[in-house]
C-alpha cells in the first residue's frame, strides 16, 4: 500500500507535471529548430513570439467569454487558439519582410540575424506588456480536473489522491497531435519535402526549382503554429505572465541544442530531457521516501537537491555539458 501511495505522489508531482512541461518545451523547441534548420539563424525572439500569440489568444478568449461562447468542459482558449495563430503568423511574416528579409537579401552573416532577433524580442515584449500589462493573467476555464484527488482516494482507499488536471491532459494530447501532424507534413507533402531539401542543401534545392520565398513563408507559419500552441498550453497549465515567456527561452534553446539543433526529433527528446531534469532535481523527495523506505529510514529534511529557484540553472548546466562533450546534440543536428 505504501508503495502505491509513493507511486501516486510520484505521478502527482514528478511524472505528470514533467510530461506536460516537457510537451510545452518540445513544441517551443520544434519552432526554434525549424527556423534554425531552414533559415540558418537562432531566433531569440521565439519566447516573446509565444507570449504574443498567447496574448492574442487571451484577448479572443475574454471576448468569447463575454459573449457567452464556450466549449463546455474544454477551455475557451482552444476556440480562440486559431485566431492567436493567425495573428502570430501575420506578425512573423511581416517581421520577416521588414527585418530578416532585408538581411537575407544582403547575405548577412547569421550572427547579424541573431542580433536582429534580439531587437524583435524587445519590441514584442514591450507590445505584450503594454496590451496586457506585466502582471499575471488567468484565462483558464472549463473543467479543472480529469481525475480528482478526492474521488481517487474514495475509489481506491489510498491515503494519497491522484490529481490529473485538465490543462495537463490537454497539453499532452495537443502536443501529440501537433507532432504527428508536423512530421506527416514534413515527410509526406510536397511542400514539406521541399523544406527538408532546402534545409539539407540550399543551392541544390534552388537548382531543383524550389521557391525559396515560399519555403520561408511556410516556415514562419509553422513556427507561428508551434510557438502560439506552446505558449497557450503553458499559460493554461500555469498562468500567463510576459516575463515568464522571456525566461522560457533558456530551457527551450537548451532543449533544441541538447537534442540537436536543426533536428525535429531531437527537439522533442530534448524538451522531455530538460523538463524531467528540472522537475526531478528541484522536487522535495521527502514524502516519496517516507512511503517507499522502511520505518525510521525516511529523511528528516526535504530531500531536495536544488531549490525551485534554481530550475533554470539545471537547463543551463545541461546545455553547457552537451556543448562541451557533444556539440552537435544527442541526435546529431547541425553545428551549433
Amino acid at each position: 500500500m505504501d508503495l502505491l501511495n509513493a507511486s501516486v505522489v510520484l505521478l502527482n508531482f514528478v511524472i505528470i507535471p514533467a510530461t506536460a512541461y516537457g510537451s510545452q518545451l518540445a513544441l517551443g523547441a520544434l519552432g526554434v529548430t525549424l527556423i534554425y534548420g531552414i533559415l540558418r539563424f537562432s531566433n531569440f525572439a521565439h519566447g516573446d513570439t509565444m507570449a504574443f500569440g498567447t496574448m492574442v489568444t487571451i484577448l479572443f478568449t475574454w471576448m468569447f467569454q463575454a459573449m457567452g461562447i464556450s466549449l463546455g468542459p474544454l477551455p475557451t482558449a482552444l476556440l480562440a487558439l486559431p485566431f492567436g495563430i493567425a495573428a502570430t503568423a501575420v506578425m512573423m511574416m511581416l517581421t520577416d519582410r521588414w527585418v530578416y528579409g532585408f538581411y537575407r537579401r544582403h547575405k548577412a552573416k547569421p550572427i547579424v540575424l541573431v542580433m536582429a532577433s534580439l531587437g524583435v524580442m524587445f519590441v514584442l515584449n514591450g507590445i505584450v506588456r503594454v496590451v496586457l500589462g506585466p502582471g499575471e493573467q488567468q484565462f483558464n476555464d472549463g473543467a479543472r480536473f480529469i481525475v480528482n484527488a478526492r474521488d481517487f482516494r474514495a475509489a481506491t482507499g489510498l491515503t494519497e489522491g491522484l490529481a490529473f488536471r485538465a490543462s495537463q491532459g490537454i497539453t499532452i494530447i495537443v502536443t501529440l497531435i501537433a507532432v504527428v501532424a508536423l512530421f506527416w507534413f514534413l515527410n509526406r507533402t510536397r511542400t514539406g519535402k521541399s523544406m527538408r531539401a532546402f534545409s539539407d542543401n540550399e543551392d541544390l534545392a534552388l537548382l531543383s526549382g524550389i521557391n525559396p520565398e515560399r519555403v520561408v513563408r511556410v516556415t514562419w507559419i509553422l513556427a507561428a503554429i508551434l510557438a502560439t500552441t506552446a505558449g497557450v498550453l503553458y499559460g493554461l497549465d500555469k498562468a500567463f505572465k510576459p516575463f515568464t515567456y522571456f525566461q522560457l527561452l533558456l530551457p527551450i534553446f537548451a532543449s533544441a541544442i541538447v537534442g540537436g539543433l536543426g533536428n525535429p526529433l531531437g527537439a522533442i527528446a530534448g524538451g522531455y530531457i530538460i523538463a524531467f531534469s528540472e522537475v526531478t532535481l528541484t522536487y522535495a523527495w521527502k514524502k516519496v521516501a517516507t512511503y517507499a523506505l522502511p520505518d525510521g529510514m525516511a529523511p528528516d529534511g526535504l530531500a531536495q537537491l536544488l531549490s525551485t529557484d534554481y530550475k533554470y540553472a539545471v537547463s543551463f548546466t545541461i546545455l553547457v555539458i552537451v556543448l562541451i562533450f557533444k556539440p552537435y546534440g544527442l541526435f546529431r543536428g547541425k553545428a551549433v
